[in-house]
């Protein structure tokens, strides 16, 4: 589910050793940088990367510049994460655009890295962005391929330029400058080159391509790498970088068992730095790539930033004010919980969203066994009440629940089921609308936060505070039974004594004159 799964349940299980050690010394390091080799080595990182990154690590680690603000463990994740980010590229690159449309942009690596799709993915993400982009069918080799991409550049929405019927027939350098001319004419401000790719790197591929690049001086030229396949991913760039030359990295299907070694290694061999990142199948799993965030995902410290992005693409900002208003007010309805519940749906990565939390790592099992299917069926429950009891959930009596299950084909059980997870639904947003953390039934606390169990205890603050025992336990009573606390006009009660019961119609007892002597007294 998590990109990097292994290498970050690895990483994190090294750093954790170091918590509760007061001191940090040699062996203790020595001994995270030798966990920490093994783990990148079996993610396929290349050697020579892992070398030069333990050995900064160690250097810092055992260094006198230490901040004194952190204890160890702290110390070490800190360095950890900035060594990451060296090597993952230090800052986020942007793609250049010409100053003069359209610019070129050309995709090259190798067969079943992904290009086709990502050229679509491209596309719809720059259409997002207000460009308008155009396909160019230049992979004319392979079989089916300029459909593929027709099909592809249909679901983005974007024109695609395929001249030529491909399966073998036609010249792909000449569609590629055609495609220039024709992306000017047309006012498309972006041309984007699907080339060919080979099983494997050879002389033909590297000169076809060589021969696009010199007939379209595209802008960027980005070369799309398989994440998953390990050691071969720093060979073949090498190989791209001497036939071809790129100016970015792509990396596809982050989303896999990611052993993950080509993301650690190309940005560090090849000197060029990664631009975007795809993390699965559909258009929309798409973003640009920011070395920092991508860091703190591998050591499971959350990537927030990214997550709060895609929540406001997702969810619509009037929206959110009226359900907050509804939250506020307690008219949260069943209604509105359908709408939620298809938002999430339809954004398609719930899963991704929640891994971005810090410590979603512990999380990770839970997530993995959530089918994102009983979002659908919970539409089907849903729909089938009337707007009614939509509005008022208590009104689903036994027969209107039996109805309910016929009619979405669902059993009386999952009515139920459903009705309950709206009520606690409605109880977490009522929390977090006090400014609460609620917790996530089956999830345990939220980590790095407060669970909201601790709440309870607050309500010892509204006890007395008085240093007189008899004050303090009539004051206690007093609030316990709803009584006002401060003392009455006519009570005699000044001191809280005697608590103003009604067996003694507000006047003290002799205890209490007893203790008052000895408290003047003193």
């Amino acid at each position: 589910m998590a990109t990097f799964g292994s290498l970050s349940d690895r990483l994190t299980a090294a750093l954790a050793n170091l918590r509760g050690k007061g001191v940090l010394t040699a062996s203790d390091v020595d001994g995270t940088v030798r966990e920490i080799r093994r783990a990148l080595l079996d993610a396929d990182v290349n050697l020579d990367v892992v070398k030069a990154f333990t050995a900064k690590v160690r250097e810092r680690a055992l260094g006198a510049d230490l901040s004194k603000a952190l204890n160890p463990a702290q110390q070490v994740v800190q360095i950890v994460n900035e060594e990451l980010v060296g090597i993952l590229g230090g800052q986020q690159r942007r793609l250049e655009f010409a100053k003069q449309p359209p610019t070129v942009i050309m995709l090259a690596g190798l067969q079943g890295a992904g290009k086709t799709t990502l050229a679509g993915k491209l596309a719809k993400w720059l259409e997002n962005d207000g460009h308008t982009p155009l396909l160019v069918a230049a992979d004319l080799q392979r079989p089916n391929a300029v459909q593929q991409l027709q099909v592809v550049g249909e679901q983005a929405g974007a024109t695609v330029f395929a001249p030529e019927p491909g399966n073998g027939v036609g010249d792909p350098v000449r569609v590629a400058k055609d495609a220039v001319r024709f992306a000017r004419d047309k006012q498309h401000d972006v041309v984007i080159i699907d080339t060919a790719g080979r099983l494997g790197v050879d002389a033909e591929l590297m000169k076809q391509a060589a021969n696009i690049r010199k007939a379209t001086d595209p802008d960027e030229v980005l070369f799309v790498i398989d994440a998953m396949i390990g050691q071969d991913a720093v060979a073949t760039a090498k190989a791209f970088q001497d036939g071809v030359d790129f100016t970015g990295v792509v990396l596809t299907k982050l989303d896999g068992d990611a052993r993950g070694g080509a993301a650690l290694s190309v940005a560090s061999i090849t000197g060029r730095p990664i631009v975007f990142a795809s993390t699965g199948e559909k258009l929309e799993d798409f973003e640009p790539f920011h070395p920092d965030r991508m860091a703190s995902r591998i050591l499971d410290l959350g990537d927030i930033l990214t997550l709060i992005e895609q929540a406001q693409q997702t969810f619509d900002e009037q929206e959110a004010l009226e359900l907050a208003e509804k939250i506020a007010t307690s008219t949260f309805t069943l209604d509105d919980f359908l709408k939620q519940m298809q938002q999430l749906r339809n954004r398609g990565g719930l899963m991704k969203m929640i891994g971005m939390l810090p410590g979603a790592r512990q999380m990770r099992e839970q997530l993995d066994q959530f089918d994102e299917r009983e979002i659908v069926r919970t539409e089907a429950i849903i729909q089938s009440m009337t707007p009614a009891e939509r509005q008022n959930p208590k009104l689903l009596n036994g027969s209107r629940r039996l109805r309910i299950a016929r009619g979405s084909g669902m059993t009386v059980t999952d009515v139920n089921a459903l009705v309950q997870r709206f009520d606690q639904a409605a109880k977490m947003m009522k929390t977090v609308a006090r400014g609460g953390v609620p917790q996530i039934p089956g999830m345990g606390p939220v980590p790095g936060m407060g669970s909201g169990r601790g709440k309870p205890q607050q309500k010892k603050k509204q006890g007395s505070k008085s240093g007189n025992p008899a004050k303090r336990a009539a004051e206690n009573a007093a609030l316990a039974e709803g009584r006002p606390t401060k003392p009455q006009s006519a009570g005699g009660a000044g001191f809280g004594l005697g608590g103003g019961g009604a067996a003694g119609a507000g006047q003290p007892s002799a205890d209490d004159l007893e203790k008052l002597q000895k408290l003047l007294g003193r």
